[in-house]
């Protein structure tokens, strides 16, 4: 076996799961360097923290400590350019860093097809350090007020519809009637239709307001609305579904409709098998699915196994994902909308599970001691 240069980008599910088994691609020739922020948040919780129900501390693992536990390598500079020619990755700064395989798990952006992002009071989902830096903005506004500012949530999905619970929930907390409204072509398009009538339901007895437009606009205390109208609006969030990173268009290689890099089930690029990627980035060619924090769960066994069987010249592992999963939406009044297939189930057991497995995760994924062999 030949040593070859291993470059993890991002610190999504995967590569979280890659750097706790670092061993492994060690044994068989592989030099991991891992480039990622210096700290994850875990989506699976992000809804909880923006509810008030959770710390921001319980939905973050720090990658630091993880790498570090784990002996490999870890640089915080974001890759702002790949050159697949030269093998070469640019860095923030100017700092270049080589590799001989690549895998991408850097998650997703918020879609801004009106290029309202930038805006004041406008805040994307993506990062998800946005949301816990609204929490705080809202607890500060409804603590100077007394009352709640003026929501609007852009997009009718089940995250949208996640988000606003969410908000609803951080404003119950403080005392205040929630002032939300939520504004798409259609909503919940997803959920099984009697699930979503109960939400829907729900969600309008705390103050949540339904309005059948698309934001394309924002104005100082307003947003503007594709019918030519407008809504007081103090703060705006972006929910109207997800995109690739710009980073992936940056490869020259193909890509879905979303810019998801296209990948054969063995996580590889359909043209480039030096190439890997896993997460909301990516998708297997032929097998369309939703961003959800559940595919980068299940693709890291495979990636671990298909990144040594490279190294070793021997077979790769096919995978295909699952056609029905379990997703459960934290409603942020201490219940939980469960769903999977056309099953669902709301109530306090729901977000019972959902805490479970998410805390579940963040704690199997933080930093372990390792002890150091004598020499």
């Amino acid at each position: 076996m030949r040593t070859r240069r291993l470059v993890l980008v991002g610190a999504g599910h995967a590569h979280l799961h890659l750097v706790r088994q670092a061993a492994q691609l060690c044994e068989v020739g592989l030099e991991v360097t891992l480039i990622a922020p210096r700290r994850f948040q875990y989506s699976g919780l992000a809804s909880g923290v923006l509810s008030g129900a959770l710390a921001v501390e319980a939905a973050e693992i720090d990658v630091v400590a993880l790498a570090s536990a784990f002996r490999v390598r870890h640089l915080s500079q974001p890759v702002t350019a790949i050159d697949r020619t030269a093998r070469v990755l640019t860095l923030a700064g100017g700092a270049t860093e080589p590799f001989d395989l690549l895998s991408l798990n850097i998650g997703s952006v918020a879609a801004d097809p009106y290029q309202l992002a930038t805006q004041a009071g406008v805040w994307p989902v993506k990062p998800l350090a946005n949301l816990f830096a609204l929490r705080t903005r809202i607890e500060a506004d409804s603590a100077r007020d007394g009352a709640s500012p003026r929501i609007v949530v852009a997009g009718g999905g089940q995250s949208a519809l996640e988000i606003t619970a969410s908000l609803c929930g951080l404003q119950e907390r403080q005392g205040v009637r929630p002032d939300v409204t939520l504004v798409a072509p259609a909503f919940g398009a997803t959920l099984p239709p009697a699930a979503l009538a109960r939400l829907t339901k729900s969600l309008a007895a705390r103050g949540v307001a339904f309005r059948s437009d698309t934001v394309v606009g924002r104005e100082p205390q307003a947003c503007c609305l594709a019918d030519g109208g407008a809504l007081p609006c103090d703060v705006l969030v972006l929910a109207a579904g997800l995109a690739a990173p710009p980073l992936i268009a940056d490869l020259a290689l193909p890509v879905d409709e979303s810019g998801r890099l296209l990948v054969a089930p063995t996580l590889q690029s359909v043209d480039d098998p030096t190439i890997f990627a896993a997460g909301d980035c990516a998708v297997i060619r032929d097998h369309p699915r939703p961003a959800a924090g559940v595919f980068g769960v299940r693709a890291a066994p495979v990636l671990l196994d298909n990144l040594t069987a490279l190294s070793m010249e021997r077979p790769l592992r096919s995978w295909r994902p699952q056609r029905r999963w379990l997703s459960i939406m934290d409603l942020g009044d201490g219940r939980g909308l469960a769903i999977r297939g056309g099953f669902w189930s709301l109530g306090r057991t729901s977000l019972r599970l959902k805490r479970y497995l998410d805390l579940g995760f963040v704690r199997r994924m933080r930093a372990d001691p390792v002890p150091r062999q004598e020499t």
